[in-house]
């Protein structure tokens, strides 16, 4: 399985540029199941891939007692992976200090500041989150349903503050083929730590594309190819260099 991943993974990261040579690339390892698939994944593709590239992991560690990095410490020095620990307060700003009642996008902001400044500090220009095919559609759905925008997150995003770019090489893969990676090779999936998981819209929204392939087995599919169609900035395949002609 995680062959198959690292060659949809590579096929993104070529369909869309993803990586040249020289870069630096962070992985921010949160220690669910997606973040540990895009870190094996990369450390693969690292060994053979054409365009050499190094790769280090990040954690924005959030403060809270039930977090723990060991796992994930000795999974990066067996990969051979640099592996930096965050110590943050994130926990005590979302929940006890804004007290925040739909408290995701501020955490995701918040943590993703915290990461692109790790980053930076260690002299990365690139930035790779575990993003999948799936979190693509529910967040076109959440879009749609709750802001009145048809919108997703790109492929590859340039962060002109910080003079990072945010690559996602997960983009084609299924949530299912990440769940099968993790149950074969025994990933050693953090536990849950935050209060609002399994509350969220993010959530709903996956129950909602469940129930409603019973109907639409095909769905995901036409959602996908609908993100690819309609413009969406970031989704537009690059033009790849052709030979000149005679």
């Amino acid at each position: 399985m995680l062959q198959t991943i690292t060659g949809h993974a590579r096929r993104a990261i070529e369909d869309y540029n993803m990586i040249e040579d020289g870069d630096k690339i962070a992985v921010g390892l949160s220690g669910g199941k997606d973040s540990l698939t895009l870190l094996y994944s990369l450390a693969t593709l690292r060994r053979y891939y054409p365009k050499k590239f190094e790769l280090m992991a990040i954690t924005v560690h959030p403060g809270s007692d039930t977090f723990k990095t060991d796992d994930l410490e000795k999974i990066c020095k067996d990969l051979g992976v640099e592996y930096v620990v965050y110590n943050s307060d994130l926990s005590k700003i979302v929940f006890d200090i804004r007290k925040e009642k739909n408290p995701c996008s501020l955490c995701a902001n918040l943590r993703r500041g915290m990461l692109n400044s790790v980053a930076v500090e260690h002299g990365c220009n690139k930035v790779a989150l575990g993003h999948h095919l799936d979190d693509a559609i529910e967040t076109l759905l959440m879009s749609m349903f709750l802001n009145g925008k048809i919108y997703t997150f790109a492929p590859v995003t340039y962060l002109s503050k910080s003079n990072l770019n945010v690559i996602r090489p997960l983009i084609y893969v299924y949530e299912k083929d990440i769940r099968a990676l993790a149950r074969q090779i025994e990933f050693p999936v953090m536990g849950k730590c935050c209060p609002a998981d399994g509350t969220t819209k993010r959530e709903y929204m996956k129950d909602l594309i469940f129930e409603l392939r019973k109907d639409i087995p095909k769905i995901r599919e036409n959602l996908i190819g609908s993100i690819k169609r309609s413009n969406i900035p970031g989704w537009e395949l690059p033009k790849k260099d052709t030979p000149a002609q005679d």
